[in-house]
C-alpha cells in the first residue's frame, strides 16, 4: 500500500495566541487521519459498531519540530511502527509536514482493539487484520 497522507487545512480556531498551531490540535491531526485512513479502507464507525470493535490508544506523544502557522500547506501521513502478528495491539507513526518536505511534528500512538460490549481487549476481525498486514510501514517496524 503506498503511504496514506491527508491534507490539513489550518483554522482560525487552531491558532494560541502567539498565532500558531495550537499543540493540542496536532493530537486532532492524528486522530482525524488514523480515522480517515480505516473509513477509506472500509472499517467505518457503522462497520464497527455492528462487529462491536473500537480503537483504543494507550499512548499518544508529539514531538514539536517547526512551527505550524496559518497559511502553511501542511500534510500528515501515517505508518505502522509496530505490530502483534494478529494486529490486537499496534503502534502508529504520523509525520506532519508543513510544505512539501519540512517536517514539522511527528506523533506516536500506541493502541488496540475493545470489544465494546465486553470492554475487554480483543483480536480484530479479518477485515481488521488485512488491512493492518497491507498497511504501510515505517522503516523502523517491528513486530510485537
Amino acid at each position: 500500500m503506498t503511504l496514506f497522507t491527508k491534507k490539513i487545512e489550518i483554522r482560525w480556531a487552531d491558532l494560541d495566541p502567539n498565532f500558531h498551531v495550537l499543540h493540542s490540535k496536532y493530537y486532532d491531526f492524528g486522530a482525524y487521519c488514523r480515522t480517515a485512513f480505516l473509513i477509506e479502507n472500509g472499517i467505518t464507525p457503522a462497520l464497527m459498531q455492528q462487529l462491536g470493535l473500537g480503537p483504543i490508544l494507550f499512548r499518544e506523544e508529539c514531538f514539536f519540530r517547526k512551527e505550524i502557522k496559518f497559511g502553511d500547506e501542511v500534510v500528515i501521513d501515517i505508518e505502522l511502527s509496530a505490530g502483534k502478528e494478529n494486529f490486537s495491539r499496534w503502534s502508529m507513526k504520523h509525520n506532519i509536514w508543513r510544505a512539501p518536505e519540512e517536517l514539522a511534528a511527528q506523533i506516536n500512538v500506541d493502541g488496540a482493539w475493545i470489544d465494546t460490549s465486553k470492554r475487554k481487549l480483543t483480536v480484530p476481525p479479518q477485515e481488521v487484520q488485512d488491512l493492518f498486514t497491507k498497511a504501510p510501514r515505517s522503516v523502523d517496524y517491528k513486530q510485537l
